[in-house]
């Protein structure tokens, strides 16, 4: 039960995706209870066996076509994988991006030969997937990537590096951002897949040392005269990769909102819990004023962020999620998130600066939410350009 009063959407209260989310809930209970996800984030990388068991578990693939191994779901179920993987603390595992972000590309754009080649096993988890957009010098300005794709004879020659990749350590299916045609500005920007399992040339660099999200494996990628067959080239036609990263690109923002969301709601129920609990001056703390009052601004705007993601994810479903909004839920849940997790671990006092507490990591990882996925200052620069 959520501390929001809002009741779900109707397309979010079917009695299937409440089997499924209860499914999803147990799954994360049994496989990445606290004192595994503590192993993660010590070891700064997911076990790859996590992967197997989700695949296993039917967690991979969600909203893929069961015709390509997935289990032929939507948008929805998407959903409450990333709202479980929030509310139940499961740092670092990146289902989602494998899920909503990796397998939809090659969905969308991939030939019938990639889709039957890659969708199943990216469903079992005997693949893992990343996409290679941000290099050292190009982040939100995928315009500017350096990495080449060379055609010679039936390859690519892939050169070039890539950093703040997540799943870099452990991925083994890499879609990379490339330029086929460097003097082609964005028509010469193409996306070529990398399987790297026996790749010669390609190296995985440092496992990111970052200021949260210690459980995730952001690593730097090297790509040094890697060979792949042309047939690795996403789509039929060169140049095409830009405008597929485009298109894709407000799901992605809005996967964003959604996680956001799913933090805003457990910071809530923690720090409800904690002042109802801890005792300052003979009384609980939430017999002060103070802490009603910040804790009711802190509901009122959480409520009203939840609706506007809810009336976002209902306008995905019937495919007409436009760019503009899409940011607008990026960048207002995600600059709320971080101010709510921030009030919140104000009222834990001295216990919320400690990483043992679950406010503090959630401090931490949700910085990087306004970066990662376009800064918020580019996702008001589009908004902008609908004025």
């Amino acid at each position: 039960m959520s501390v929001l009063d809002v009741a779900k959407p109707a397309f979010m209260a079917e009695e299937d995706i409440a089997i499924f989310e209860d499914a999803v809930g147990k799954f994360f209970d049994e496989h990445a209870p606290e004192n595994v996800v503590a192993t993660w984030r010590k070891n700064h990388c997911v076990d790859r066996a996590m992967w197997n068991k989700a695949g296993e578990a039917g967690l991979l693939g969600l909203s893929t076509p069961e015709e390509y191994g997935g289990s032929g779901g939507d948008y929805r179920h998407e959903v409450v994988l990333m709202e479980q993987l929030g509310k139940k603390g499961v740092d670092g595992f990146g289902a989602s991006l494998h899920n909503a972000i990796v397998m939809p590309y090659i969905f969308h754009y991939g030939t019938e030969e990639q889709k039957q080649r890659w969708l199943p096993r990216l469903s079992t988890g005997e693949l893992v997937g990343a996409i290679a957009m941000t290099e050292p010098g190009a982040g939100s300005d995928l315009q500017g990537v350096k990495t080449s794709a060379k055609k010679v004879g039936n390859q690519y020659v892939v050169n070039g590096s890539k950093t703040f990749i997540t799943n870099g350590q452990t991925a083994n299916l890499i879609i990379v951002v490339a330029k086929t045609d460097p003097a082609g500005g964005a028509r010469g920007t193409s996306l070529v897949v990398v399987e790297t399992d026996g790749a010669e040339g390609f190296e995985r660099g440092r496992n990111l040392d970052k200021l949260g999200h210690e459980a995730q494996d952001t690593s730097e990628l090297f790509f040094n005269d890697v060979k792949i067959p042309t047939e690795n080239l996403l789509g039929t036609e060169e140049g095409q990769g830009f405008f597929q990263l485009m298109a894709q690109l407000p799901q992605e923002r809005l996967n964003i909102a959604v996680q956001g969301m799913a933090t805003i709601e457990r910071a809530l129920e923690l720090t409800i819990a904690y002042v109802k609990e801890r005792q300052a001056f003979g009384k609980p703390i939430i017999a002060f004023q103070n802490t009603q009052f910040v804790l009711a601004e802190c509901k009122t705007e959480a409520t009203v962020a939840k609706v506007f993601v809810n009336h976002c994810i209902e306008r995905h479903l019937k495919g007409d999620l436009d760019a503009s909004t899409a940011s607008m839920a990026k960048y207002w849940v995600t600059d709320l998130e971080n101010k709510i997790v921030d009030r919140c671990l104000q009222l834990f006092g001295g216990y919320g600066f400690m990483n043992e507490y679950p406010i503090a990591r959630m401090y931490k990882d949700s910085r990087v939410q306004r970066i990662y996925g376009g800064t918020n200052e580019i996702m008001k620069l589009l908004i902008a350009r609908t004025l």
